[in-house]
């Protein structure tokens, strides 16, 4: 007589599924019908097996047409629109985190992209997780890995819109990030719908492990760019002195030695974008009636701003000399010292009363910004390139034009923002200038002067980028007579 083993098949799961045992040993799981003919056949039953004979097939919670999942659209869906989410997500956590981990200066920096990559291996395990948990859930874990990556995707696409809502611009990232928030509450809800801490081993902890995790990222995010930033300190050590003149018998010219001292004595590196050294010599009448304290008022108004001397009349500075002192784009390391020696040429016979330095330089620092490769390369206003001048000399003047993006250290600040450029000017005849904005030279096909340019731009984003990135001037001043210098000529 042929005796078949007692085939069970239990009744439908929350998803579904029904569980398939021989003899109290499960052997496999169904969706369908189909599915149940394809496992017992693989068991060595005949495809004509008769599933309605009670003597060979026992049906619990439902007979041989309850099959809840029926065509199974509705969980593929699920799956699909979460594998979707998922990769979207991943990619956003390794676009944040990747530049961080690799190239940020400081160490909590670095720690926060490893954290980002980190929360992205983790949504990268739970990819498959959503096809075993949505399937024959044989990995007990499945639904914590999935749990973990849509709670990571909540909190990152939260942070950005936060971001990104301080200032409001308009960046083609911010749908994504409004897309990837909404997904993550229909995703938590999902889950939370379906069950998923019923799967979980030791849900207390799970939870703990959750919520130590993120104070341990929000402290190393907060640290990296609010703490360390404001404490770490920024001090340099400048100084130009005259030295002592040379000239010989038959010369007509004085050589006046000048040195250039600079040391970053504080805490942090920080980028030369602009420097300059200029040397002016003072030309003035003597007041014998005490009047010259009268004549700051009329200066005042051409738009400079002398020293007010009551023996000293019409008062006239004129370049000597000027240059730059190690050049943009040069790093000051904490410690690190540069100095150069120059020699100011001028006639024995000179009407100058005082000769003046003034040495300075406008710095970023490098825990908070870092610039493009591109800024390095000068680019002179006079010369023409590609059909158009970079900034047309008869608007702008005749400058060296030191232009390139500049990059918030902390990713998260540039993906919600629109790109922002550091633009630095220099001319031996007139100021230094120096800006961080959103101004794109590269996209201007406007002509305007330098000055245009900046009176153009908005004042508050100015100086909100300034605070932002350490954007600041450094100076120093020195002033000798020249009758003093003649006394102390060396042959």
């Amino acid at each position: 007589m042929d005796i078949r083993p007692w085939v069970v098949v239990e009744q439908p799961d929350r998803r579904g599924l029904r569980r398939i045992s021989i003899h109290g040993k499960t052997v496999g799981t169904a969706w369908s019908l189909r599915e149940l003919r394809k496992v017992l056949r693989s068991l060595g039953f005949p495809d004509d097996m008769d599933l309605d004979d009670g003597s060979r097939v026992y049906w619990r919670g439902g007979d041989i047409s309850v099959w809840p999942d029926g065509r199974g659209w509705r969980r593929r869906v699920v799956i699909t629109l979460m594998l979707v989410g998922l990769l979207g997500s991943l990619a956003l956590h390794v676009v944040i985190g990747w530049p961080d981990a690799l190239g940020a200066l400081t160490f909590a920096q670095r720690l926060v992209g490893v954290l980002f990559l980190l929360a992205a291996a983790v949504q990268g395990l739970a990819l498959p997780a959503v096809i075993d948990y949505w399937g024959r859930q044989q990995f007990k874990l499945s639904g914590a890995f999935i749990l973990l990556g849509v709670l990571m995707t909540l909190a990152t696409t939260t942070l950005l819109l936060f971001l990104w809502l301080q200032e409001r611009e308009f960046i083609f990232a911010a749908p994504l990030f409004l897309v990837l928030w909404l997904w993550s509450l229909w995703a938590l809800r999902t889950l939370i719908h379906d069950g998923v801490w019923k799967g979980i081993p030791h849900p207390r902890k799970f939870a703990a492990g959750v919520t130590v995790t993120a104070l341990l990222s929000a402290i190393s995010l907060g640290y990296s760019i609010v703490y360390q930033p404001i404490v770490a300190p920024r001090h340099f050590a400048l100084k130009a002195e005259f030295g002592t003149p040379k000239t010989d018998a038959d010369s007509p010219y004085l050589h006046v030695p000048l040195k250039l001292y600079a040391k970053n004595t504080g805490g942090i590196p920080s980028l030369i974008l602009v420097d300059d050294y200029t040397v002016w010599g003072r030309l003035a009448k003597f007041s014998e009636s005490g009047l010259g304290m009268e004549e700051w008022k009329g200066a005042r108004e051409e738009g400079w701003a002398p020293d007010a001397e009551a023996f000293e009349s019409e008062v006239e500075d004129e370049i000597v000399a000027s240059g730059q002192f190690i050049g943009p784009a040069t790093t000051m390391d904490p410690g690190e010292e540069f100095s150069m020696e120059k020699v100011i040429t001028l006639p024995k016979n000179t009407e100058y009363e005082t000769l003046e330095v003034n040495f300075a330089f406008h710095a970023i620092r490098q825990d908070r910004g870092r610039v493009d490769d591109e800024f390095s390369y000068e680019k002179l206003s006079w010369v023409e390139s590609e059909g158009r001048y970079y900034c047309p000399p008869e608007d702008c003047g005749e400058h060296v034009i030191y232009h390139g993006r500049v990059h918030y250290n902390v990713n998260l600040i540039n993906v919600t923002r629109k790109p922002r450029y550091v633009a630095a000017f220099w001319s031996p005849e007139e100021e230094l200038e120096a800006f961080v904005s959103s101004f794109n030279f590269e996209d201007e096909k406007k002509s305007e002067s330098i000055y245009d340019i900046y009176e153009g731009l908005d004042e508050d984003e100015l100086k909100r980028e300034a605070k932002r990135y350490g954007s600041d001037w450094f100076n120093a001043t020195s002033e000798v007579s020249v009758k003093g210098l003649l006394k102390e000529v060396q042959p």
